[in-house]
């Protein structure tokens, strides 16, 4: 405990403490009489050199490596054992988890040098040092919020950071099949030569690049037809003379009401080309069969219609609300100036519901480019593309990744897919949403 007196010159607690702290977690709080803290904080440094040494340095020495011996068959007497050997991707994913625990332990041992520098700071000051009780006492107080927001926060960091790393990690790695499958090989790190096969090498660029053009057709496509549909289905809802309203906007919800496995199921059979209802019914009337899902061209219509369909009703909601928030005034002012109905819906309507959606228009964008839903359930990525590798003239960059990472065990291209998908993604909502009036009149009012 200080005895309270300032302290003289030439002397600094602050200093002592940091010096101290830096070379062994405690020791400055040993110096500052800080016992109860001191303990705490040189057991977590005892046990983490410990994990370090014994374990943690191992595994990031695999994390580097990925293993020197592969599995391997071993006579034995008669018989032949397998030999279990070095596991990658296990390698990996426990050099991930070393790697944050070391990056967590530094932040800790930061924060240790940071509290004996700020109550020597206190001592030099002339008061006491905190008590443990007082230490604990300002933690459920006004650190309580950090306090409960740590664990969610661990949490984080080994089941959504750690993942995602791993993901990018493999996109660098020779994880592939046939070759590269552990137990039985090893997979080794390859650099950019997954992304240089992805771009250049003919029957993976050409899939790539067919795919990623049709994914963004299909995101343009869907979210201006769902978006302007909802709109045009709000305001006829809303135009004055129309009868039975809520009617109309019960029957316009069900399909979004139902979940959509059923709905997707239910439109694939209706659609099959050869027993479908509605074929089936061409047929009688004598116009013969359209390949709805069988030919490439009308399958990408169908699923649009399709999603139309379902997605339609999520945009009638929100522009229902945001009509019901315009002022009438301003309606009323522009009758009186003689505007006319397009000029209302131009110069109102549609400001006003562009402020207010273009966050989730930019989310429905993001959204449709990542519709795994709508293709794999109706589709499955169908017809067959004789020119693609592992995907269909339906499929999407991420129904791609799923049969690339499931059905073919190919998940170097799976992971280097799973990145340009993000960063396509990350890039094109930033930048628009960035540019957004809604984005810029916030940074006005703030």
């Amino acid at each position: 405990m200080s005895t309270g007196k300032p302290q003289s010159a030439g002397a600094s607690h602050a200093r002592n403490g940091t010096i101290l702290s830096a070379l062994f977690m405690g020791l400055g709080q040993f110096y500052h009489r800080q016992w109860v803290k001191g303990v705490i904080f040189m057991l977590a440094e005892v046990i983490s050199i410990y994990l370090i040494i014994a374990q943690f340095g191992a595994n990031l020495w695999g994390l580097v490596t990925l293993g020197d011996t592969p599995s391997r068959m071993e006579k034995v007497g008669r018989l032949y054992q397998n030999v279990p050997g070095d596991h990658s991707i296990f390698m990996m994913i426990y050099g991930l988890a070393a790697l944050i625990y070391i990056v967590l332990f530094v932040l800790f041992y930061i924060g240790n040098i940071r509290d004996a520098r700020a109550v020597g700071q206190l001592r030099d000051e002339g008061k006491e040092a905190p008590s443990f009780r007082d230490t604990t006492r300002h933690l459920l107080d006004k650190g309580f919020p950090y306090l409960l927001l740590s664990l969610p926060t661990i949490g984080v960091l080994f089941f959504t950071i750690l993942p995602i790393m791993f993901m990018i990690l493999m996109a660098f790695t020779n994880y592939s099949a046939p070759d590269h499958i552990p137990p039985k090989n090893l997979v080794d790190w390859v650099g950019f030569e997954t992304f240089k096969s992805l771009f250049t090498l003919k029957a993976w660029s050409k899939t790539f690049y067919g795919v990623l053009t049709w994914t963004i057709i299909w995101a343009v496509v869907a979210t201006v037809t769902t978006y302007f549909g909802g709109i045009l289905v709000a305001l006829l809802i809303q135009q004055h003379g129309i009868r039975f309203k809520t009617m109309w906007r019960t029957i316009f919800i069900l399909p979004y009401a139902i979940p959509q496995f059923i709905s997707l199921l239910i439109m694939k059979n209706i659609l099959n080309s050869q027993f479908g209802p509605i074929n089936q019914y061409l047929g009688m009337l004598g116009l013969g069969q359209v390949p709805w899902l069988n030919d490439p061209f009308m399958a990408k219509v169908t699923v649009i219609l399709v999603n139309m369909w379902i997605g339609i009703p999520v945009s009638m909601i929100l522009v229902l609300g945001v009509l019901t928030a315009i002022p009438k005034d301003l309606y009323e002012a522009a009758e009186v100036d003689g505007a006319s109905g397009f000029q209302k819906f131009r110069n109102i309507t549609m400001p006003f519901v562009l402020f207010q959606t273009a966050p989730i228009l930019i989310m429905q964008f993001a959204g449709n480019i990542n519709n795994f839903n709508v293709i794999f359930l109706l589709t499955g990525g169908a017809p067959a593309n004789g020119d693609y590798a592992f995907a269909g003239s339906t499929d999407l960059l991420v129904t791609w990744l799923y049969k690339l990472t499931l059905d073919n065990q190919r998940y170097n291209f799976a992971s280097a897919i799973g990145i340009l998908i993000f960063l396509i993604i990350a890039s094109f909502s930033i930048y628009n949403y960035r540019r957004s009036r809604s984005f810029k009149e916030e940074d006005m009012i703030q």
